[in-house]
């Protein structure tokens, strides 16, 4: 527990993140789950290098991600969308495609906090995360509430002290 606060207490106090959503149907207007994050993200004090929307296609999708996770000044990424079990839902498959080291914790926590807001339909969620290279990545759901519930329950707590392990 010592270790864990010591980490903490030395975690960067902003860390550089992406917003990406995914979606055939979302715009600049109509994005809900990305304003949030860019809201949030400022919020905390973290810096936002870049946000866009691309649509539910695998090679755009895989495309954008592999520009950022090579791109040194990108730490973290957060998607939102195409984390269901429809057929255009590709945005899990290519996520975990790309990881060298899965946190299957994410999706598992992820998935009990959504269980207290909306019951069993929280197995409709595939949220995912992990680290590719040297940037953590992170696939959220579309919905703005389920976004809400990773962002309060999960990343604004640990953010920071991710990226701290991610750098040592």
């Amino acid at each position: 527990m010592e270790a864990t606060a010591s980490h903490r207490a030395a975690a960067p106090d902003s860390v550089r993140a992406a917003v990406l959503t995914v979606s055939d149907t979302r715009t600049p207007e109509t994005d809900t789950s990305g304003d949030f994050l860019v809201q949030a993200l400022a919020a905390a004090g973290h810096d936002l290098m870049t946000r866009e929307i691309v649509r539910d296609e695998p090679e755009a999708l895989r495309e954008r991600l592999t520009g950022w996770i090579a791109d040194p000044a990108v730490q973290v990424v957060l998607t939102t969308g195409g984390t269901g079990i429809t057929r255009r839902d590709g945005t899990v498959d290519v996520v975990e495609a790309l990881l060298d080291t899965p946190l299957p914790g994410f999706g598992e926590l992820f998935r009990q906090l959504s269980y207290g807001e909306v019951g069993a339909a929280a197995i409709l969620s595939r949220a995912t995360a992990g680290v590719a290279g040297r940037t953590l990545l992170f696939a959220l759901p579309g919905s703005v509430n389920a976004v809400q519930t990773a962002w309060r329950g999960i990343l604004e707590p640990e953010l920071s002290h991710l990226v701290f392990e991610l750098l040592r």
